[in-house]
């Protein structure tokens, strides 16, 4: 892909900064595998490439971000931090902080999977478990931090979490063939802030769409109201992208690197599961799959097109998981 360099205005996010974080983000971590599934093409309608974020100790990107966090940690001399965590968050920063002689606490939902706790527990990391969703999660592990004197990781509001997240986007522009658009899954807004940033920034030409479950659309209604919209519930499988409140800070980055954002349906994001599972022989959890949910839901959008999805995930709970893919039926039209 010829690169050409454009700034993008006003986001927290620092692209030489973004470099440096490749130099302290442990190798396993990096040059994830990139690879157009020819598989995909027939019922997509359009060329898909994948970045896979899952073959990795810890399943899925947000390492990338731990990793960075837990090296200044650790360079300033800090010994504990505590954050919370959906599930994945937590098993990366237990991961980090456990190869830096870090104390890590995880305050997750009881709710949560149980496959992501148990293997946070297996990381060594002290769990938390709050009768509530990821917002009551986030509350105490401040009253954790304020509590304990201890760093707080707060998931995309520190921008080391972004520009974690966001060497993937370095990863991406410097591939051959181009492609048209990124497909990213919209959470807390780390990935996409962090991978929309360098994208934006090295090879503009390239759409940024960010997907969320309909029953998780807080981040979504906030871009496209430009402002701050909360909801009181959430509704989706998705677990790793059902936050309620999104982050100011976050949104203002997000407003000037997405280009779109797109909500869809659970039975999209199950028929999505189960097409990189059947197709491309992807174990993928919900939040993984947005992208190729956000395609099978307009097909003549993306028709002809070379599409790039983002799999960042695949901790998931077995059984939940074998309830959803072996009932899920294919649509393609």
């Amino acid at each position: 892909m010829a690169l050409r360099c454009c700034v993008v205005e006003q986001t927290r996010l620092d692209t030489a900064r973004i470099q440096a974080a490749r130099r302290v983000i442990d190798p396993i971590f990096l040059d994830t595998p990139l690879y157009l599934c020819e598989a995909l093409e027939r019922d997509l309608g359009c060329t898909v490439s994948i970045k896979l974020e899952t073959a990795n100790p810890v399943g899925s990107f947000k390492a990338r971000g731990t990793e960075v966090v837990a090296s200044l940690l650790a360079d300033n001399g800090s010994r504990a931090v505590v954050c919370a965590s959906a599930g994945n968050l937590g098993q990366a920063l237990a991961w980090s902080g456990r190869s830096r002689g870090l104390d890590v606490t995880v305050v997750a939902s009881r709710f949560a999977p149980a496959a992501k706790l148990d293997r946070i527990r297996a990381l060594d990391a002290r769990l938390e478990l709050v009768d509530g969703d990821i917002e009551m999660a986030r509350e105490r592990a401040a009253a954790v931090a304020r509590y304990d004197g201890i760093r707080l990781v707060e998931d995309s509001l520190d921008i080391e979490t972004c520009e974690g997240a966001a060497t993937i986007g370095l990863e991406l522009v410097d591939t051959v063939p181009s492609f048209d658009a990124v497909l990213i899954a919209l959470g807390g807004g780390a990935l996409a802030t962090g991978v929309g940033h360098v994208v934006k920034a090295l090879a503009p030409e390239v759409e940024v769409i960010c997907i969320q479950p309909l029953g998780a659309p807080a981040m979504t209604l906030s871009w496209r109201q430009r402002r701050v919209v909360t909801t009181d519930t959430t509704n989706t499988i998705a677990d790793s992208v059902a936050g309620r409140h999104p982050i100011p800070e976050v949104l203002d980055d997000l407003l000037l690197v997405a280009d779109d954002t797109v909500l869809v349906k659970e039975a999209s994001i199950i028929a999505g599961m189960r097409m990189l599972l059947d197709r491309a022989g992807l174990v993928a959890e919900p939040s993984a799959a947005l992208g190729i949910a956000a395609i099978l839901e307009d097909l003549d959008r993306f028709a002809g097109q070379h599409v790039l999805t983002i799999v960042c995930g695949n901790n998931v709970d077995v059984d939940a998981y074998h309830r959803w893919v072996g009932t899920a039926p294919i649509h393609t039209s």
